[in-house]
């Protein structure tokens, strides 16, 4: 039977703390990151299948986040940025396929635009260049400041963090930290607001431009529907041809835990059909 542990790896760059989930294998590295506001433990599901598949597979958690140093004094996209590159090096990760959703994705394809070679291909799972919308920044703050925390039970929590979706409130809540008796978010909101200021400064379709390892983009394609709009699809098409491209049906913004099992596919189809296939 497949291990399902996996263990902790520390890097400190810059007095800032960064855990890792190191889920061990063999082939091709994987660096997995998440979203804002969440953990490396979303990963989980997916993290197995690739490693099981024949992937070495760690999944960070990003700065402010999870187990990794709560309060950095950086919130800016080129501190997560150096982060990731700290993390490929302190681990010898070899060209990792970076692996991003959302906040985690933006971060994936920021790096590989201003550290060409470092991935070998990127997935974007509901990421893109595009300027966040007016007003977004503060409706998310406002949000994460109304989750009426503590949390009293691991129920209470998922059937309020998942909207009705359960894998969605399961991997939201699995993020959480019990302490005072309920449970707590691992992150500091105010910290969360600042992580998207360079997105509502503008876009970076530059940065867009210059990423030239092979790319796939996963979107969700679901009722309430993901965050990438046609046009900034269209977009991000126009500027790359080559790009690679999936949807899935049923799905929102939280495309790795409603579908990882999908999700999966995707990934090992793109990367066999790139040659980065399992060893």
């Amino acid at each position: 039977m497949a291990s399902t542990s996996w263990s902790e790896r520390v890097v400190v760059r810059g007095g800032v703390r960064l855990s890792c989930r190191d889920w061990g294998g063999s082939g091709p590295d994987v660096l997995m990151l998440h979203g804002l506001a969440g953990h490396a433990g979303e990963w989980d599901a997916s993290a197995r299948l690739l490693r099981d598949a024949g992937y070495r597979v760690v999944a960070l958690d990003q700065r402010g986040h999870g187990a990794s140093e709560r309060h950095p004094g950086d919130a800016s996209r080129t501190a997560y940025v150096a982060d990731v590159v700290a993390v490929v090096n302190e681990l010898a990760l070899d060209r990792p396929v970076l692996v991003g959703q959302s906040l985690g994705g933006h971060t994936a394809f920021l790096t590989a635009a201003a550290h060409p070679g470092l991935s070998r291909a990127l997935v974007l799972v509901e990421a893109g260049p595009g300027p966040s919308d007016p007003g977004t920044q503060e409706g998310i703050g406002a949000w994460l400041r109304s989750w009426p925390v503590p949390f009293t039970s691991r129920e209470a929590a998922v059937a309020y963090l998942g909207g009705g979706k359960e894998a969605v409130g399961e991997g939201w809540a699995s993020g959480l930290e019990e302490r005072d008796g309920g449970l707590w978010p691992r992150f500091d909101p105010e910290f969360m607001v600042r992580s998207l200021d360079d997105n509502a400064a503008g876009g970076f379709w530059d940065e867009w431009t210059a990423v030239a390892c092979p790319t796939l983009a996963v979107l969700g394609e679901g009722a309430q529907g993901g965050i990438i709009g046609g046009d900034e699809y269209a977009q991000m098409v126009g500027i790359r041809p080559g790009l690679h491209g999936a949807s899935v049906p049923g799905t929102g913004h939280d495309v790795h835990l409603e579908r990882a099992g999908v999700l999966h596919r995707l990934i090992v189809g793109f990367l066999r059909e790139g040659g980065v296939g399992a060893a």
